[in-house]
């Protein structure tokens, strides 16, 4: 059985300060004065982030307590990283700090400084899941807190350096636009990570962001905070590498601290910090740490490192040589010392007993409640709000969207955007080729000039770094809509919707969130152009997303009521939306014949939206319902019409939103006829149709069912595409199969 190496550190620190006790103590220090020669911390400083420092490590020490005894869930511990806690003593509890899971001293130090918190038993709750956990009610141990502005971090790594960085660019931007945030104008954001993780392509892509703003002469005040302990789970980071890769990193000034020494890591936080807060531009903050007690408790670290390896980490633990060092210079005795880590650690076990005995989530309904928050009456009246009439008379130049002619889906989104932009001070666009150009099909064309260049602006091609943006953006009161060029393209960055966006309501019961609107060109069947990356139909990856919201329209009038009614969602529930917007009818303008125009729509004025649910009904047939969705939905109507002349009695369901599906007004619709056929332009497996007909299936006896759906294969360039895509005639064969079978007589389950 491997020996307990949380004994072994515990028992270290103890003997060491009970030999030194039994010396002579040195000269007390004034408490006020520098505590070491050269440094710029007072002695009362240095006890403090002593004192934050013990009580992450007791922390560790009581989590791995509270795990023996089946009542904690979670070990990853901050031992050999509680230098951190300078970071949180040369920076502002305003300052947004996105962290590192090895917080627990940045954490406690931090929490000092805002009276009226009690960090230790917050600590504890997260640990034993307890229901009243101030952050995440007991969803996920995190280190967040809403009145220290600390977002909670996810275990994906190195995911909340992007946001961090999206953060610190909008701080600026807010000034520029003349908006107040949450917080001071001169604030800067903090973000820390691992050494392993610097190696994380989405690391990369934060550095690369805040480095490019530099370049450009764009305020980025972002303190990296690299705390580096040689090893991430098992693999080693090879000696130097960080030292090397950032000493040369253009665009970002590179500082170095030893963290197991309280003065120079003081030292070196204080100047990157000060540094970041008066260039306003980024740092990367180089700790030395080492890590104790391995990666997690259940993690057996003498299975790939050295007894002898290990023990030389556990004499360099920062907190012991803190404690010697505090004694050496005068700040406190040994036996002061000693009385303060018994005094801690009593109070650490009181509050974890305390903690356990807590209540925890019981049910599911309570579990997800924070998930995906919908008040429709809030969510109506934020979309039905018009903008100022003369403010959008001015934008337009004096003409308004609604005197125009029918126009296609492009032009409409085109309008509904600018009166999203006179609505709404805070919206922001950006994306790849959005500002002058107006994006590869010139749906944003001239609202840079209209808008401003401070709302509507290029970004590096980097969707990870796009999305990023948008996150910490919203989290500072923004309502950012960032534009991913091609659904394909999505797949690159997803994680910063999944693990990030998506999962801040529910990590922190609904206190903070992000809202946003990304607007996605995407689905197939463009003409002459294309392949897999231009022509994309995958949705699975984006149907997986707990809580995101996803619409896509078939129109242009659809277009402006769904998008204005996912602004509203964003805007009054802090709901995160996908709009996906049809390539292949950006430019539609007809329907059943050319120059018919039944595809074009007339600008609907402001206060017109689409609920959440609202489908598009298309006839009262009670013979065959057709359900579908952007192009399978014009592709529906075309074979419908060829039916009814025959006499069939159809009806064509627009669906509108693929999540959360219209479960209500499907089922509706399919008792209505018994005979379902579902059109899904996208793949058979992981597209829209098995979530439609698993619902049908779920809530109604008795219904003839059928789909059509594009084959399981990426899509190949040129004519071979409709081999693998819904064609017409499938839609026709299928519904006329349908039809030919006997009249079933469904009912609702149950």
């Amino acid at each position: 059985m491997a020996v307990s190496r949380a004994e072994i550190v515990d028992s270290n620190l103890r003997a060491a300060l009970a030999a030194r006790a039994a010396l002579p103590p040195a000269p007390p220090l004034d408490l006020d004065a520098p505590w070491a020669a050269g440094s710029p911390m007072t002695g009362r400083e240095a006890l403090a982030c002593f004192e934050a420092q013990l009580s992450s490590r007791l922390l560790d020490l009581e989590a791995r307590e509270l795990k023996s005894r089946n009542e904690g869930f979670y070990t990853i511990g901050s031992s050999g990283h509680e230098a951190n806690a300078v970071v949180a003593a040369v920076t502002r509890p305003t300052d947004p700090a996105f962290l590192h899971y090895r917080s627990g001293a940045f954490f406690v130090r931090r929490a000092r400084q805002v009276p009226g918190l009690t960090p230790l038993l917050d600590v504890l709750l997260g640990i034993v899941a307890a229901a009243d956990e101030p952050i995440a009610g007991g969803r996920h141990k995190v280190f967040g807190s809403v009145p220290l502005n600390i977002p909670p971090q996810t275990s994906t790594i190195a995911s909340q350096l992007p946001k961090a960085v999206g953060a610190a660019f909008t701080l600026a931007r807010q000034a520029r636009l003349g908006l107040r945030g949450p917080v001071p104008a001169d604030s800067i954001v903090i973000t820390s990570f691992g050494d392993a993780s610097s190696n994380h392509a989405t690391a990369c892509t934060a550095f690369n962001a805040a480095a490019l703003a530099t370049h450009q002469h764009l305020p980025c005040p972002v303190l990296f905070v690299c705390e580096d302990n040689g090893i991430g789970i098992s693999v080693r980071t090879p000696e130097g590498w960080v030292a090397r890769r950032f000493e040369a990193f253009a665009g970002i000034q590179y500082f170095f601290g030893d963290g197991r020494d309280l003065a120079d890591a003081y030292r070196a936080a204080a100047a990157a910090a000060a540094y970041v807060r008066e260039t306003r531009r980024p740092a990367f903050l180089h700790l030395r740490v080492v890590r104790l007690m391995g990666h997690a408790g259940s993690d057996v670290e003498q299975l790939y490192r050295s007894p002898e390896e290990i023990a030389a980490g556990e004499a360099e633990d920062p907190v012991l040589r803190s404690a010697l060092s505090l004694v050496e210079a005068g700040v406190l005795t040994a036996t002061e010392a000693l009385a303060l880590y018994d005094d801690l650690r009593d109070r650490i076990e009181g509050l974890g007993r305390e903690a356990a005995a807590r209540p925890k989530l019981e049910t599911a309904a309570q579990v997800v409640a924070p998930l995906a928050p919908h008040d429709p009456a809030r969510v109506a009246a934020e979309a039905g709000r018009a903008p100022d009439p003369e403010a959008r008379l001015a934008f337009w130049g004096g003409r308004l969207p609604e005197a125009d002619r029918a126009r296609h889906m492009a032009v409409l989104i085109n309008r509904a955007l600018g009166d999203l932009f006179v609505q709404h001070p805070e919206l922001m666009l950006f994306g790849e080729d959005v500002a002058r150009k107006g994006g590869v099909y010139h749906v944003t064309a001239e609202l840079q000039k209209r808008a401003g260049l401070g709302r509507v602006f290029n970004t590096a091609l980097d969707e990870t770094s796009i999305l990023g943006l948008a996150i910490g953006a919203a989290g500072l009161g923004m309502l950012p809509m960032p534009e991913i060029q091609y659904l394909a393209y999505l797949h690159n960055a997803i994680d910063q919707l999944r693990g990030e966006a998506c999962s801040q309501q529910f990590f922190t019961n609904g206190q903070l969130s992000n809202p946003m609107v990304v607007r996605i060109a995407g689905l197939a069947y463009q003409k002459g152009f294309g392949g897999h990356f231009h022509n994309d139909n995958a949705v699975g990856a984006l149907r997986d997303i707990p809580g995101l919201l996803i619409a896509t329209p078939s129109n242009g009038r659809d277009a402006v009521g769904i998008l204005r009614t996912l602004v509203a969602s964003a805007r009054a529930m802090g709901r995160v939306a996908v709009f996906l917007e049809p390539i292949a009818l950006y430019m539609t303008k007809d329907l059943h014949a050319d120059k018919d125009g039944l595809w074009s729509f007339d600008y609907p004025a402001p206060g017109f939206h689409i609920p959440l649910g609202e489908v598009g009904v298309y006839g009262d047939g009670d013979q065959l319902t057709i359900f579908s969705y952007a192009n399978g939905l014009w592709m529906s109507l075309r074979v419908a019409a060829r039916l009814e002349a025959e006499g069939h009695r159809v009806r064509v369901i627009d669906l509108r939103w693929l999540n959360p599906l219209p479960v209500e007004a499907m089922v509706e619709h399919a008792l209505a006829t018994g005979r379902v056929l579902v059109v899904d332009e996208c793949r058979v497996t992981g597209g829209v149709a098995e979530g439609v007909i698993a619902a049908l299936v779920d809530e109604v006896d008795g219904l003839t069912i059928r789909r059509v759906a594009a084959a399981d294969t990426y899509i190949p360039l040129g004519g071979a595409a409709n081999l693998v895509l819904v064609q017409e005639p499938d839609i026709e064969a299928s519904a006329r199969a349908l039809l030919a079978r006997p009249r079933p007589r469904p009912a609702r389950v149950g």
